[in-house]
């Protein structure tokens, strides 16, 4: 800050300490002194529009999430009468679908997961006006929308696909490795493939939700593999 001519603004300044939800309990609850200003640690910081958890759980993101979601299903209620169907899901594709959608990646939890898929099951029946009992699949069937653990396979999936061709950032493309590269496989039948290696991780809550690792929705693995051909 001292390089860039830049002055700590305590009130608008947020640290967190971060680590397993079984030592949230060990973390220092003491402010942090920077030059003359201190400063409180923080449960829940702000990046880039998503909220970060001192445990890294993303609950705070998703309670957000889908607070501003359902306050803007009830304000699209009120104009349903008065606009088409094909105008209403425009509306409701943009203000609505537009902020789950938007890092979700980082949302492995299922029962975080259907809390987002909530938010898509009142949408979809504000759009065809149906009632709460009435079943949800064929009303998402309908609209050609996938369900909340899809949506995040399909992103996960097109950005190794940019990955693997040359389109996607340094930074990640660099965290990949096909079988056919690796040192202790080339010799192995799956070096011919387009497999990716996988890496190993010792921690479930944080190791296995890295990107080259697989992509856990609803208690099931996903393998990421490589598209034979372009989409």
């Amino acid at each position: 800050m001292r390089t860039n001519r830049l002055q700590l603004n305590t009130a608008k300044t947020e640290f967190l300490w971060s680590t397993t939800s079984r030592c949230l309990h060990q973390l220092p609850q003491l402010p942090l002194r920077v030059g003359s200003d201190h400063i409180s640690p923080a449960c829940a910081v702000r990046d880039l529009r998503i909220y970060i958890d001192s445990d890294v759980s993303m609950r705070s993101h998703v309670a957000k999430t889908v607070s501003a979601c359902y306050s803007v299903l009830r304000q699209l209620r009120t104009i349903r009468r008065s606009v088409s169907r094909s105008v209403l899901q425009s509306l409701v594709s943009s203000l609505v679908l537009s902020r789950p959608d938007y890092g979700n990646s980082t949302v492995v939890w299922s029962h975080l997961l259907s809390r987002l898929q909530s938010v898509m099951n009142a949408a979809a029946r504000l759009i065809f006006s149906s009632s709460k009992f009435q079943h949800i699949t064929p009303l998402l069937r309908q609209l050609h929308w996938l369900n909340a653990s899809e949506r995040i396979t399909l992103k996960q999936s097109v950005l190794v696909y940019k990955c693997l061709h040359g389109s996607a950032p340094v930074y990640l493309t660099d965290e990949l490795c096909q079988v056919e590269n690796g040192e202790a496989r080339q010799r192995l039948r799956s070096s011919s493939s387009s497999s990716l290696i996988v890496s190993r991780t010792r921690l479930l809550t944080v190791g296995d939700r890295a990107f080259p690792v697989p992509v856990h929705v609803s208690g099931t693995v996903c393998l990421i593999l490589s598209l034979p051909h372009p989409l």
